[in-house]
């Protein structure tokens, strides 16, 4: 059994005016002691020790770390991608086997994955010609999909015809299509220019405003981190582990502008000093 971790939860001093209360609409996820271990040939690693977390339903929670702390573990066992060799996930009460029987999870990589020979709008109908024959439907369509992400007018467009940024939107629109109540991102912008970043980190947060879903996002990126979360996850590694979840303490209505207030410097100094130990 791996070593459990505790973690350290700083409490923020006052709730900003504008932010949503964490606590209002109940739990999304609950972890509990959960440990993942891979075995090879020679050896069993450890991937993730005693991770116990929980997080509000409607909450945006960003995972910062090390390379190899299990970041990407986490979400996909949230996923019931990996399967846990200790403790419990639940996902809105159920486990997450179920939540992914239900289509409660809707999950995008960094690479968007998106088929060659299919126009943005068929990409974003793949799954639900998948789910049960096309029975499925969500409350938004493909179309009003592609337009929430901002791409209104491209939907006959193929993949090859689309930018790095434009492509990642299709692969976010494909996500929402089944109406998951749970949104997993993995480091989704990481290979994109830092311009096209800033603008799809702003655009993910008028989605996530406009559909009310819970979103756990992984990053390398302490400012992405900093920006985007109402709460920080800070994972150390070897194993991997909780080191601290911080609250960010921003207004919920941001801009680009706010990395230049002296609250965001301040909170990006700290995420630093953590990352730094961890």
């Amino acid at each position: 059994m791996g070593i459990a971790a505790t973690a350290q939860v700083k409490e923020s001093p006052a709730t900003p005016a504008g932010s949503r209360n964490l606590t209002l609409d109940g739990t999304a996820i609950t972890c509990r002691n959960v440990s993942v271990r891979f075995f090879t040939d020679r050896r069993s690693v450890t991937a993730l020790s005693g991770i116990d977390l929980e997080v509000s339903r409607g909450e945006l929670l960003t995972l910062l770390g090390p390379s190899g702390c299990g970041k990407s573990t986490l979400l996909r066992a949230v996923a019931d991608l990996v399967t846990p060799s200790t403790g419990e996930i639940r996902v809105h009460g159920s486990t997450a086997a179920a939540a992914r029987r239900r289509r409660d999870i809707g999950f995008v990589f960094q690479d968007p994955a998106l088929l060659p020979w299919r126009s943005a709008l068929q990409n974003v109908e793949l799954p639900l010609e998948v789910a049960d024959g096309g029975k499925h439907k969500g409350k938004a369509t493909p179309r009003e999909l592609l337009e929430l992400v901002g791409l209104k007018g491209w939907e006959n467009a193929f993949p090859h015809e689309l930018s790095g940024g434009m492509r990642q939107r299709v692969s976010i629109a494909r996500a929402l299509v089944s109406d998951p109540k749970i949104l997993l991102m993995d480091e989704p912008f990481g290979a994109l220019d830092e311009i096209t970043r800033d603008r799809l980190n702003e655009e993910l947060r008028r989605v996530w405003r406009d559909t009310g879903t819970t979103i756990l996002f992984v990053t390398h990126s302490i400012y992405e981190a900093a920006y985007l979360g109402q709460r920080v996850l800070m994972l150390a590694a070897n194993p991997g582990r909780v080191r601290e979840i911080v609250p960010v303490g921003l207004p919920e209505t941001r801009t680009l502008d706010i990395r230049e207030t002296a609250d965001f410097v301040a909170l990006a100094a700290h995420l630093r000093r953590i990352l730094e130990n961890c």
